[in-house]
Parts: C-alpha cells; sequence; structure tokens
C-alpha cells in the first residue's frame, strides 16, 4: 500500500487494528495540524516505496477512540505495528526520527 494522503474520519477499530499482519504505521493527527502538514514530505520519502506496508492516517480528536486507545496527545503521533504489536512511537518526528522509522522499516 502506498502512502496515504487523506486523514480517516471512519477510523478502523483497535481490535481490527491488533489483528493486522505485517508493518503497519498509523499516523495520529488532522488536515489542519502544521506540525502534521510539515512532516509530510520527509514522511512520504519513507513510505511511499513499500509496498508490503499499509499506512493509514487517522484523524484524532476528542473522543476518537483509537487515538485513545493509543493514548496519543500530540500530533502527529506515528505508532509502528508488527503484527498488530506495537514496535515503536515517534511524536511529532524530526528528520532523524523519521530515519530511525527507515531503519526499524528496513529491519522488518
Amino acid at each position: 500500500m502506498a502512502f496515504e494522503t487523506q486523514y480517516r474520519m471512519d477510523e478502523p477499530a483497535r481490535a481490527d487494528v491488533d489483528g493486522w499482519p505485517g508493518l503497519t504505521v498509523l499516523e495520529f493527527g488532522a488536515p489542519w495540524c502544521g506540525h502534521c502538514i510539515a512532516i509530510q514530505p520527509a514522511l512520504r520519502a519513507v513510505l511511499d516505496d513499500l509496498a508490503d506496508l499499509r499506512h493509514v492516517k487517522v484523524e484524532d480528536g476528542r473522543a476518537r477512540p483509537l487515538g485513545r486507545t493509543f493514548r496519543v496527545k500530540l500530533w502527529p503521533t506515528l505508532v509502528l505495528l508488527r503484527d498488530g504489536e506495537e514496535v515503536l512511537r515517534l511524536v511529532r518526528p524530526s528528520q532523524a526520527d523519521l530515519a530511525g522509522l527507515a531503519e526499524a522499516l528496513d529491519a522488518g
């Protein structure tokens, strides 16, 4: 799956997310968030060529259940899952943080 460009309002259920096989990057944020907008080009560069990666952009906010189950407090928050288990979390990532994400993805 390629880089997702739009945040989803129809967030998946946590039970579904926990059951997804392989690698998934959950991106919590909002389309109007300046931090979220600023990181998009660098994040796209990391994720765009990874065909076997699931990237899900979840529009987060008050009373949004998926973000609450992952204890999201700041945007963007990126959560890397392997077979439904969290292996890496980046909160308001910098370029260096995204390099760490790329390394974690290369490691599988």
